[in-house]
């Protein structure tokens, strides 16, 4: 006789294949039902369909595909789920209901709509797969499970099913752990966002908006590129410069990328064979909306002057000579209307120079302008796909694609957004054009620019400049050499790395020299002009980003090489006075070099840095402790330099602001400046051209700002402020102050906790007579019945002050505070600023201090009273409706404490006023829906309570709930 096992673990089975069943122990199945499987034994299983659960039966083990699962009790019910991903789950039902609907379509001709839904369910099985292979990282499963929910409620809605409602991520919310406002919510939310899909012609382009839409909402983005292979003919070894070239403005926007490539066709470096990878980082919304960009790769060969020369070995080598270009316009890619993946191979047809006296960057304007190039085959295969987020991010969130070895090119110009810790001083040096005459010789010069960084002495800083990312740093760079032209323009863009701390001491030098194709004559070619840069001006801005026509000396090699000869010459022809005739040559006041008339020279400046600004303004503010006596002139210059200056510095600025209040903390001489250029610096981040930044504020309050007595300054500044505007007087920064509000509260607590954990709580009294006067005032504010500007006060104190409740309660006596909040709200004139009265308690009901039992116990009378009062009135009903919904949001959590009491203060006052509101506003209201689930969502805490169920007749009850149920069946049927 075979004995039966049990299983260990609860496991259940799909049937795969269809069982009629001959003995009245067999359980009849069809494919797809599923089982749990109870006992095993040689071939057969015991259990039950979940079709009918009652009956328990046999079936043979072959017809079933096992899956483990967990059982779960729910009363005296139990409840199978699956340990499959939760996602795997909701497709695998979803295909089953859909099934049906897809045969019924063929059966009643409508064939469209049949093959639309056949293409949904292809694609739903083809994702299922991807979910169950476990190979995704981590990246392209959040991509890939925003896609799938988003498939399955464009289906469910366009064949009329029942709509699913989730939570932010995605995943089904739960009716028995979720609220009925909850659920009342994000229903008009999903279905606010299924009517913008069905807008949508098809759904691929909708898959397109949202990708691009995700990507442009955040402040950073990275384009990932790998070079995969160059096929081209060249004979000698070559540099290959990739970057980001914006077609409309004519110019790179990002670091150049550098890989050389050897004669052989293989990269120079053997190793990075298969590992050319580089990651473009910084691009913000901006760069995303650009009107066209372009993955540009400019090739230059390193060798002879020209390759048609035969005898190499008298042939002058390692010149760097224009050779060709590359470019794919990739503004699909970044708006997310073309696929990004990095196993698709994209080829980029490679374009040579006509003659090898062509500009690249005239090529660069020919290539993109170009429709079609006949490449024969030559060119560069990359792969490459966009990713979201900072570069910590994108290494965290794609380490198969970003790891340590990546090179990183930024974007030549700051993100919008600079986070605290990112230091940054990139110097960016584009060597533009230049006209030489060919003075003594017969035809035009071969000119090579060499560019090198120096000291006050003269001395060459080495290892200063990088051709490119991922290139090793050198002493000096050799520009392109442009065969026998008057006029040159390199257009080459290289960065300048040296120590902040150098900057001023230090100079960019620039040597000319003609190049011979012929070493014999190469060897004798000098110097034959000099020109140099300083990148400090003497007021100690740093130089001025744009172009700067260099001023070009001739003389001695020796004496163009000699500091103390050239640093006393001007620079720069925008530094010459109106004295210096530049028509003919002349030598300084000091006897320096003469100049070279005929021949000019221009470059290009672009300074990144976080610590050296080009505004003497900002700058007197920086420096403030070298000149304390221009300290107040500087505090109000700072409000009138450019935002977009501020932030860049926003760190340093906040530490100068900062150090100032500790300095002065034993008087109040500029206590009220500091505050007002704080709240101003506040401001411009609320601004939304600079909101990225708040994560930047917040980033500083937690790991970088340290001054423990700059509570006591701020605190004492806005209580004056708000005591002046209690009196009815006008006080324009306190109009400013509140929208800076929330965060000069973080610096508050901030700073009084830094304090207490260096002097163990000293103080603390000082501290909450401070504190408590403070609210105080804001009290005596509340009870003015002046017009005006006072209004306008008492407006702002209501919609800001709730911001500031959550920080405060971390340090304050939340008792204490609650009664200070609920004279606050008292104090106000009855009839007064009633719509924003109810938005304020609202705004208090969303905070950690409403969710503690003894502050709630404070607080909900005064809400309860006038809720009442108003309702009755039928008054500003839609923010009564969301403050009650929010209030019974709060008490139908489960870690809020005892809520019987609060229930029994609502339904009190407001249950009999709020069912004659549902009774007299009928089905039809836009509030009738949201009014039903609130009461619908209080009625079980209700009926606990004897008291009021006593004092509700129950027939009364029954009818009200009938008709409750009716009008939110109603008005569901009519919006889903």
């Amino acid at each position: 006789m075979p004995s039966w096992t049990r299983t260990v673990d609860a496991k259940y089975g799909v049937a795969v294949w269809n069982f009629k069943g001959t003995h009245e122990h067999h359980i009849p199945l069809q494919i797809g039902d599923t089982v749990n499987i109870l006992q095993t034994c040689e071939g057969w299983y015991r259990g039950y369909s979940l079709k009918n659960r009652s009956f328990t039966g046999i079936f043979p083990a072959s017809i079933i595909h096992v899956k483990n699962a967990d059982v779960e009790l729910r009363g005296n019910q139990e409840n199978i789920v699956s340990k499959e991903m939760p996602l795997v789950q909701e497709i695998t039902t979803t295909l089953r209901e859909w099934s049906n609907i897809w045969k019924q379509l063929y059966m009643t001709g409508q064939i469209s709509k049949f093959r639309q839904v056949t293409s949904m369910m292809c694609g739903l099985m083809e994702r299922r797969s991807q979910l169950l292979s476990g190979t995704l990282p981590q990246d392209e499963l959040k991509e890939l499970k925003q896609e799938v929910t988003t498939k399955i409620d464009f289906g469910n809605k366009m064949l009329e099913l029942d709509l699913v409602v989730r939570d932010e991520n995605g995943n089904i919310l739960d009716p028995d752990q979720t609220s009925v406002i909850s659920l009342f919510r994000a229903h008009k939310k999903a279905t606010h966002h299924i009517t913008e899909l069905m807008r949508e012609e098809t759904f691929q382009n909708q898959s397109e908006y949202n990708r691009f839409s995700r990507l442009t909402s955040s402040p950073t983005n990275a384009l990932f590129i790998w070079v995969r292979n160059f096929v081209c003919k060249i004979g000698e070894e070559a540099e290959l410069f990739m970057s980001l070239y914006d077609p409309h403005e004519q110019r790179i926007i990002s670091e150049n990328y550098l890989f050389r490539w050897a004669s052989t066709g293989l990269p120079k470096e053997i190793e990075m064979l298969n590992n050319l990878k580089v990651v473009f980082t910084d691009l913000g919304s901006k760069d995303l909306n650009r009107e066209k960009i372009y993955l540009v790769c400019q090739i230059v060969r390193v060798g002879r002057m020209e390759l048609k020369e035969t005898n190499a070995k008298k042939m002058t080598q390692g010149l760097r000579r224009p050779f060709g270009v590359s470019a794919m316009d990739i503004t699909d890619i970044l708006k997310g209307k073309a696929e990004s993946d990095e196993d698709k191979h994209h080829f980029i047809p490679f374009q040579q120079v006509a003659a090898e006296n062509d500009f690249l960057h005239t090529l660069i304007h020919k290539v993109v302008a170009a429709k079609d190039i006949n490449h024969k085959g030559q060119g560069l295969w990359v792969s490459m796909k966009l990713l979201s987020g900072d570069l910590k991010q994108i290494r965290k969130n794609h380490p198969h694609l970003v790891d340590r070895n990546t090179v990183v090119a930024r974007k030549m110009g700051f993100p919008e957004i600079i986070m605290p810790g990112d230091v940054r001083n990139d110097i960016y040096v584009t060597l533009v054009q230049g006209e030489f005459d060919k003075q003594n010789k017969t035809t035009q010069k071969n000119v090579e620019v060499t560019m090198c960084v120096c000291d006050e002495k003269g001395d060459v800083i080495p290892n200063a400049i990088c051709q490119g990312a991922g290139d090793k740093p050198v002493t000096y760079y050799q520009s392109v050499v442009y065969y026998q032209l008057k006029q040159q323009r390199w257009m080459e863009t290289v960065k300048v790395t040296i120590p902040i701390e150098d900057v001023q001491r230090t100079h960019l030098r620039f040597t000319f020299k003609h190049r011979s194709s012929a070493e014999s004559r190469d060897k004798g070619e000098k110097i034959f002009a000099m020109a140099y840069v300083k990148l400090m001006k003497p007021d100690g801005t740093t130089l001025r980003d744009g172009e700067h026509d260099l001023i070009l000396y001739k003389g001695d090699s020796r004496k163009l090489e000699d500091p103390n000869i050239y640093l006393n010459n001007i620079s720069s022809k925008q530094m010459a006075d109106s004295k210096l005739n530049l028509g003919s040559s002349f030598r300084s006041s000091s006897g320096g070099l003469p100049v070279c008339s005929r021949d000019n020279f221009q470059i290009s400046t672009l300074i990144c840095s976080t610590k050296l600004t080009q505004n003497v303004d900002l700058l007197g503010l920086l420096k403030w402790r070298s000149n304390t006596d221009t300290l107040n002139e500087n505090l109000k210059k700072l409000m009138k330099v450019d935002g977009g200056e501020v932030v860049k510095f926003l760190q340093d600025t906040l530490d100068a602001l900062f150090s100032i209040m500790m300095e002065f903390s034993n008087n109040n001489t500029y206590d009220k400046l500091v505050f007002d250029a704080l709240v101003f610096l506040i401001g411009l981040i609320a601004d939304r051209k600079f909101q990225h930044f708040n994560a930047v504020l917040e980033a500083y309050i937690r790991q970088h700002f340290s001054a423990t007595l700059a509570y006591k300054k701020l605190l004492s500044v806005l209580t004056s402020y708000v005591d002046i505007a209690s009196r009815g007087l006008e006080c324009e920064p306190l109009k400013r102050a509140f929208k800076a509000l929330e965060y000069i509260f973080k610096f508050t607590v901030r700073s009084r906790c830094l304090y207490s954990q260096l002097y163990e709580g000293k103080e603390k009294k000082e501290f909450e007579e401070s504190m408590q006067n403070l609210f105080e005032t804001f009290n005596t504010l509340m009870m003015s019945n002046l017009e005006g500007n006072t209004l306008l006060m008492q407006g702002a104190s209501l919609k800001y002050l709730p911001t500031v409740l959550q920080d405060v309660a971390s340090i304050f006596d939340p008792v204490l505070l609650s009664r200070l909040l609920h004279s606050f709200i008292m104090n106000l004139p009855r009839d007064r600023l009633v719509k924003q009265k109810l938005q304020s308690m609202a705004a208090i009901v969303n905070t950690e201090l409403f969710r503690r039992g003894e502050c709630r116990a404070i607080l909900l009378s005064i809400m309860t009273t006038t809720l009442k009062d108003l309702i009755q009135k039928r008054e500003e009903e839609e923010a009564c409706v969301e403050l009650l919904s929010n209030i019974l949001e709060v008490l139908y959590q489960q870690n809020v404490g005892n809520t019987g009491h609060d229930i029994q203060d609502i339904m009190d006052k407001l249950l009999r006023t709020v069912n004659q509101v549902v009774i007299m506003l009928g089905r039809d209201h836009s509030l009738i829906v949201s009014t039903c689930c609130f009461i619908e969502l209080w009625l079980p805490g209700c009926l606990a309570e004897s008291k009021v169920f006593e004092n509700i007749r129950f027939a009364c009850l029954v009818k009200w709930l009938a008709h409750i149920d009716a009008v939110i069946a109603a008005q569901f049927h009519f919006q889903f």
